[in-house]
């Protein structure tokens, strides 16, 4: 942490804000229009950061609209809860400065350790990305983007945690739709849809910040700006600079930094099923580390809505006890009801496509919650999704997703009895029963039932 000096013009430090519930450390930085300062929490000398205008904004006639901006990248970061983003304490006006107090990051950020240390390990840099990934996903998921991801964004923690900070230039977005959207942009990591006003946005534009960020993390090197590709100064392939890159992970970067929007994979979630599984243990020069997870955040309490009148207490007890098996069972007891098919004992694929939304979502959410996130519909899904599952019946990636949720060993489909019931089996392990209604009556049933199932829109 570096403070910098900043008498006569703006925030003083031992200066109080906020009725001094906030007391002035001293500057942290300065950007085009906001300056950030180091300050402690009157109340328990928690340390926090302040980010405010500049002072020369005050008599800046277009003042109302950079504090109307202000005041929605608070809202913004209110909005995205995850560990890996940083979380606002408070927002206030003081005077006429309006005020955001989020927390304050011990650690440096990501360009300044890549430009202290020199390249990072495959490793490290994408336990790193993987990390930010999953927090630009809930940023996604609130119909939000970025925009404005680049190594200086992302703060490490002392526990070498990544965290995405710096909301300014989020915005909300309509896929496939054009829209306006202010300019502002960092060369190297803006993709080329960015450099316009107009045009259209979706997550494929914050895919292409995060590949040129590990562009820039496994070789030192700030990626071609976007506008230079267009004049005919190609990328330097991430391999010429550093032989040890592996081919998945250029491959990841160069499709992932595509010019063409439409070339890029669509979702951070599609981008990041392109890069290896992580291995091994990775640390600091002279010593090793274990990567360490981020923390979950707390399961929210789920709703038991059935638009059939069904009773799911008995499924949520299950669960909320870890009796994983007979959760399972349950499950499809329960899709049967929903269906109306308890007689006959299988979902047909026509009874799948119409299974009601709030059902499905119930069962998956309770799936979620108990499981940390490790097992449910969803879960299932983006697995799926990322093999390139569409629905259509494909043995390859029948076989494929059997593989990568433990349901194959040593390429031989395993009996429902060895499957593993606890939380120590492979993602998406579970729930099993479920997916075919039948799986007591071959894998065929199953794996046509998974198809049309793990393909729906609304899980």
């Amino acid at each position: 942490m570096i403070l910098v000096g900043g008498e006569g013009n703006g925030l003083d430090a031992g200066q109080g804000l906020n009725g001094d519930r906030y007391i002035i450390e001293g500057k942290l930085g300065e950007g085009g229009f906001g300056v950030t300062y180091l300050a402690q929490k009157a109340q328990n000398r928690q340390r926090v950061v302040i980010k405010t205008l500049k002072d020369e904004l005050l008599s800046d006639p277009n003042f109302a609209r950079y504090r109307d901006r202000f005041r929605d990248e608070a809202l913004l970061l209110s909005l995205c809860k995850h560990p890996n983003i940083v979380q606002i304490d408070n927002y206030f006006i003081d005077g006429d400065l309006p005020c955001i107090a989020m927390e304050y990051v011990a650690g440096e950020d990501l360009w300044k350790l890549v430009e202290k240390r020199g390249i990072l390990s495959e490793t490290e840099a994408l336990n790193y990305i993987r990390k930010v990934g999953e927090a630009v996903i809930v940023v996604h998921e609130k119909g939000l983007l970025h925009r404005d991801i680049k190594p200086q964004n992302i703060m490490v923690r002392d526990n070498q945690d990544a965290v995405l900070i710096d909301f300014g230039l989020a915005r909300g977005f309509i896929p496939d739709r054009t829209q306006q959207m202010s300019l502002g942009l960092t060369h190297g990591f803006a993709p080329p849809e960015q450099y316009g006003e107009i045009g259209r946005f979706a997550e494929y534009t914050d895919v292409y910040a995060l590949a040129a960020t590990l562009y820039y993390l496994l070789t030192k090197t700030p990626p071609t700006a976007a506008f230079m590709r267009a004049l005919n100064h190609p990328l330097k392939p991430p391999f010429q600079i550093n032989p040890n890159i592996s081919d998945a992970v250029q491959r990841a970067i160069l499709k992932g930094m595509e010019m063409d929007e439409t070339k890029r994979p669509q979702s951070v979630e599609k981008w990041l099923a392109m890069l290896p599984q992580a291995t091994g243990n990775w640390g600091q020069r002279g010593g090793v580390s274990p990567t360490i997870p981020s923390p979950q955040p707390a399961p929210q309490p789920v709703n038991l809505i059935s638009a059939k009148g069904v009773d799911y207490r008995q499924l949520d007890r299950l669960l909320a006890s870890g009796k994983w098996k007979e959760a399972d069972e349950e499950t499809a007891n329960k899709m049967l009801e929903v269906a109306g098919r308890t007689e006959e004992g299988w979902l047909r694929s026509e009874d799948i496509d119409r299974f009601p939304c709030a059902d499905l979502r119930t069962i998956d959410q309770l799936w979620v919650k108990y499981s940390n996130g490790r097992f449910g519909f969803s879960v299932q899904k983006r697995i799926y999704e990322s093999l390139g599952g569409t629905g259509k019946d494909d043995e390859k990636i029948w076989k494929a997703f059997g593989d990568r949720v433990g349901w194959r060993v040593n390429k031989e489909w395993l009996y429902y009895n060895d499957l593993k019931f606890n939380t120590k089996a492979q993602e998406g392990h579970l729930p099993r029963m479920g997916l075919g209604v039948g799986g007591r009556f071959g894998l065929l049933r199953i794996r046509c039932g998974c198809g049309t199932l793990l393909s729906r829109r609304d899980l």
